[in-house]
Parts: structure tokens; C-alpha cells; sequence
């Protein structure tokens, strides 16, 4: 007999018997721990190569060189026409890229929308979360502006205990729904940080325009705040951080020593041969001078041997070790570990896309997450300034937000291992109807109408150049390139099948 059905309860089982973590809320296991994992977090980011390299390769496969506006607004609830909408997704980015690829987006002034994606991004792995203020300043061409704020600085008033409706420096409602932020006006790690005072700031304007965006991952129910993407494998990363500082100093000092020298004479015995002290000894040993020539014999003092070292450093099963540690952390960030490490020497071209479609698939789920979370929420509060000004026509816009704000976001693009094979399978899925030009193009970061028209400008290029004979060069647009007339008939004129 068992004292458990379930042996993972058991309170007899000597592997686990003093195993008895808490079972508090996600606010509670979280908040009062949360400023240690943040400063941990932010410690192995900057000072450690693999977890710095790990941060720049997420941001590289998720925010890479940008997201690109794809306007996609519902026309067939708006009772639209698919060219309304190819027209008024035209005027749109259009305005959007006049105002995201400029320093007017940044209440700073220093960073333009991708910018403040790849800061966001990072301040969610790193610290948990991002906080950023939606700022009304009439004196720009487009008043909407973004202003970033450390997280740090959302806390609680006067740094007070964690109650019922305010954790973590969030005001929240009865159903859990963030009613207001308290945000401390100066980073609390500043130098010139004169004083401690508290802005209270709502969540939406009183006519619902959205003033904050605290972008975190919620990974438990009631959770308020985010933690570290570092915080499950952080310990692992910090003790192997030291095995591999204390390896490489061990085999430093093992590299200074090339032999040992025994001297036969014991320590009476030297001070009795030089009356009582041993210092005329040592003096003699440092006078003692031999110079190294190729071939030579060495010399050395009367009465002592040379003892060989063998060194025991590096040690022998210290690469598999650290690469058995590395796949774990490497787990732990959803990384595989070809890509932690940059290192693809050991898989062919079967495993190594293997690992890479693995790691796509979180890839491409973070994307949508911060598509959702940040790029959307901030299109949506310009756009309806550019609706109010007059330069977007959006009849009924409060009524039918969603139906206009409906959008994608193209991210870099995924790249290829073997760039033919994956090009014959990009043509055979689109021939066979599985896939399309707007998805393939997007899985490579591209925009297909851009696309299809610079081939269409190159093509007229080329044949103003004379360099396209259309005699002996044709495009297959679904008829044949030889059709001699005969409708319905090969080249013989025999009748083709249905």
C-alpha cells in the first residue's frame, strides 16, 4: 500500500518527500519576487555571451527588420467591393509608412515604429513587460505619439503593499480588467532621482481612447504583471556561467606550469647544511641561470630532478557537458540548440529543418502575440486620428472599428536552407492550390502586389531594352505557349481530354 493514489503526491517517497512548494495566486507567487528576476535577468543579458546572443536571436526571428502594414479591412461586413478595398488599403499604408518610417512616432523623437517594436520586444524578454503611454501632442503633424517607460517605474504609490484592486502598481476592476496605472515620474534608479511621486494614469480617455498598452504574457490566470522569459532556466544559465569561468581560469593556471622541481633535501636538512637558514639556498637557486638553445641540455641545480606535469584541464568531458546544459536552456527559450549557439556542424539538411520549422512555429506565435498586443492597439489609435482628420474615409468608424482596424503584419522573412528544394515546393504547393502568392511572399517578408508590379516594371523595362524577344519568349498564363489555333486540339488536331 501507498499513501498516494498518485505517487507525484506522495509525502513518503524519500526523491520528494521535502519537496512542498506553495500554492499561491499568480500575483502573489509573482509580484514579490519579480524586481530580484527582473535585475537577475537583466544581469544575464549583459553579461553573459549565450544569453545576450539568445535575447538577439529572438529579436532577429521575430521582430528581424520589421512589421510591414497589410491593411485588410472587412469589406464584405462594410458591404464593400474588393477594389473600395485594394483602394483604400493603398491610401492607408501609404499614410501609415509617412508616419512609422519617421522619428514622429517616438514622443523622444529618436526611434521610428520599428524602433519602438524592438524595444518593446526586448523589454518583454528581458524584464517580463514593456509600458507605453499614448501621448496626444497637437504641435506634430500627427498628434498620436508613443512614449516608452521602464517598466520599473510602475509600482505602487509610496511603494505600499499589494491589495485587492491595486498589484504591482496596476489599479484593476472586480473582473481583473486594468482600471489605471501608477507610474513613479522618475526612474527609481537615477542618480538624480529627487523625489518619489506618483502619476495615476487611466487606461482609457473618459470617450475610450486608450491611453496605456502593457504588453506582457499572461501565462497564468490573474496574472498582472510579466516575468522574465529567463526566470524557469536561470539558475542552470548562472552555475553554468561560473563551471565555465572556474574551467577556463583552471586551464590558464594549468598552461603557466610546464614541470615541477624536487629538490631530495628536507627542510632540517637545508637549514643544517646552511647553519641554520635555507635563505643562502633560495638566494643560490634564483642565481642559478640557464639558457634555452635548441638541442641544448638543460642543467639544473645539484641534487634536484625534474618532475613532468600533466595537466587536467580542459577537462575531457567538458564540451558534451556544457552542450547537455545548453540543450536544456536551449529548451527552456523554445530555441533549438543549432540555433542558441549558431553551431549547425553537426546536423545535415533533414534535422537542421527540422529544427528550424520547430522553432518557426514559436516564432511565428510571438509574432502574432506582439502583432496583437502592440503593433494592432497602436495602428487602431492612429487611424482614428487619420479618420477625423478627413484622410481616411471611414463611414460610421466607431461603429464598425473592428471591420476597418482588420489588419496584418508581415515580419521578416524565414529564410531557406536549401533554396532550390524549398523553391520547387513553394511553386508545387501553389500549383496544386495548397498555398498562394500573398502566403508565400509573406513567409519571406515580402508584399506580393510589390512584388507582382516590380516584376511587371522590370518586364517593360526589358523589353523596351530589347533584351525580351516576345517571338521566342512567352509566358504561360494557363493557355499554350504553341497554340496554333486548333481550339480544343493538340498540334495534330487530335481532341484533348475534358
Amino acid at each position: 500500500m501507498t499513501d498516494t493514489s498518485h505517487k507525484a503526491a506522495s509525502q513518503t517517497l524519500r526523491e520528494i518527500a521535502s519537496w512542498q512548494p506553495g500554492r499561491g495566486s499568480a500575483d502573489s507567487d509573482l509580484l514579490p519576487e519579480l524586481s530580484t528576476m527582473v535585475a537577475r535577468s537583466r544581469d544575464l543579458s549583459r553579461n553573459h555571451g549565450i544569453a545576450s546572443g539568445a535575447m538577439q536571436t529572438l529579436t532577429d526571428n521575430i521582430v528581424g527588420t520589421g512589421f510591414r502594414l497589410s491593411a485588410k479591412p472587412d469589406y464584405k461586413l462594410l458591404g464593400k467591393t474588393k477594389d473600395w478595398e485594394e483602394e483604400w488599403q493603398t491610401t492607408v499604408e501609404g499614410l501609415w509608412r509617412s508616419w512609422s518610417e519617421t522619428f514622429m512616432c517616438d514622443a523622444a523623437q529618436s526611434l521610428n515604429f520599428h524602433g519602438l517594436t524592438t524595444q518593446v520586444f526586448k523589454s518583454c524578454l528581458i524584464n517580463g513587460e514593456a509600458l507605453a503611454l499614448t501621448l496626444w501632442l497637437p504641435g506634430r503633424p500627427v498628434a498620436t505619439t508613443i512614449q516608452l517607460i521602464e517598466p520599473d517605474r510602475l509600482s505602487n504609490p509610496n511603494n505600499g503593499t499589494d491589495s485587492r484592486n491595486l498589484r504591482g502598481g496596476v489599479e484593476i476592476d472586480r473582473f481583473g480588467a486594468p482600471v489605471a496605472y501608477h507610474i513613479l515620474k522618475e526612474h527609481p534608479g537615477d542618480y538624480w532621482m529627487s523625489s518619489l511621486e506618483w502619476e495615476r494614469i487611466p487606461t482609457f480617455t473618459p470617450f475610450g481612447r486608450r491611453r496605456v498598452l502593457h504588453v506582457h504574457d499572461v501565462s497564468r490566470i490573474g496574472q498582472t504583471r510579466g516575468k522574465p522569459i529567463l526566470s524557469a532556466i536561470m539558475p542552470m544559465f548562472k552555475m553554468l556561467d561560473h563551471y565555465e569561468r572556474s574551467e577556463l581560469q583552471a586551464a590558464i593556471v594549468n598552461a603557466m606550469i610546464a614541470a615541477f622541481i624536487e629538490t631530495p633535501m628536507g627542510g632540517e636538512e637545508l637549514n643544517e647544511l646552511f647553519g641554520g637558514s635555507s635563505d643562502d639556498y633560495l638566494n643560490a637557486k634564483k642565481d642559478w641561470q640557464v639558457k634555452l638553445e635548441g638541442g641544448s641540455i638543460i642543467p639544473i641545480f645539484p641534487g634536484d630532478k625534474v618532475a613532468p606535469f600533466t595537466p587536467s584541464r580542459p577537462n575531457s568531458a567538458y564540451g558534451s557537458f556544457v552542450e547537455n546544459l545548453l540543450r536544456h536552456i536551449g529548451t527552456g527559450l523554445n530555441i533549438p540548440y543549432e540555433l542558441l549557439l549558431k553551431d549547425f556542424s553537426k546536423t545535415n539538411y533533414s534535422s537542421a529543418r527540422s529544427a528550424l520549422l520547430e522553432a518557426w512555429r514559436y516564432f511565428n506565435g510571438r509574432r502574432q502575440w506582439l502583432a496583437d498586443y502592440w503593433a494592432t492597439p497602436v495602428y487602431e489609435l492612429w487611424l482614428e486620428e487619420m479618420v477625423n482628420k478627413g484622410l481616411v474615409d471611414a463611414p460610421d468608424f466607431y461603429k464598425n472599428r473592428y471591420a476597418y482596424t482588420r489588419c496584418k503584419w508581415i515580419g521578416p522573412g524565414r529564410g531557406w536552407v536549401d533554396p532550390v528544394k524549398e523553391a520547387q515546393a513553394c511553386q508545387l504547393r501553389m500549383e496544386i492550390g495548397l498555398s498562394t502568392l500573398e502566403n508565400e511572399c509573406a513567409s519571406q517578408g515580402l508584399d506580393w502586389e510589390e512584388v507582382v508590379e516590380q516584376r511587371v516594371r522590370e518586364k517593360n523595362k526589358l523589353k523596351e531594352m530589347g533584351l525580351i524577344n516576345e517571338n521566342t519568349k512567352q509566358e504561360h498564363l494557363g493557355d499554350d505557349a504553341g497554340d496554333d489555333g486548333n481550339d480544343g486540339g493538340d498540334r495534330e488536331g487530335k481532341p484533348q481530354n475534358a
